[in-house]
């Protein structure tokens, strides 16, 4: 699904994430800190507070919003690190490649020269985009796979 565009969440609007991650499953894939069910306030207060986070939504060609990541400060305001990646079941099937290209665009608006992630090692699906994206594994542990990818 290479139509899918992305929208910066400004102003801050978590309904549309609200209504994608009714399901527990889907919400502990995205944050398995996270209570269910969603709950705004909590995002807003724990999980997207800090001031420098930017966090956004990829909508469809009828401008609905079908996932959401966000871009935290990693190590320096050089480094953006990807959380909360998650798509919608009926978008997926080519929206992994397409919002990791957006993602990365998000982050060097951001003036960012690299992005990080971490990626649970049985999401082959994650894996291989992410790799095929260009971004290099540094480390295993716990389960997870942290990963990198620079430009500047």
């Amino acid at each position: 699904m290479s139509d899918l565009a992305l929208r910066p969440n400004a102003p801050f609007d978590l309904a549309p994430l609200a209504r994608m991650l009714v399901e527990e499953d889907d919400l502990a894939l995205v944050n398995p800190n996270a209570k269910h069910p969603f709950d705004p306030l909590e995002w807003q207060e724990k999980w997207l507070n800090e001031a420098d986070d930017a966090s956004f939504y990829l909508v469809d060609e009828t401008g609905r919003e079908v996932g959401f990541f966000a871009l935290r400060v990693g190590i320096g305001p050089e480094v953006r690190h990807l959380v909360y990646v998650f798509v919608e079941a009926a978008a997926r099937g080519g929206a992994g490649a397409r919002l990791a290209a957006l993602a990365e665009e998000a982050a060097r608006d951001l003036g960012a020269i690299s992005i990080t992630l971490k990626v649970e090692l049985d999401n082959e699906p994650a894996l291989r985009v992410y790799e095929a994206a260009g971004y290099e594994e540094l480390s295993r542990r716990n389960g997870m796979a942290t990963m990198r990818r620079d430009w500047g």
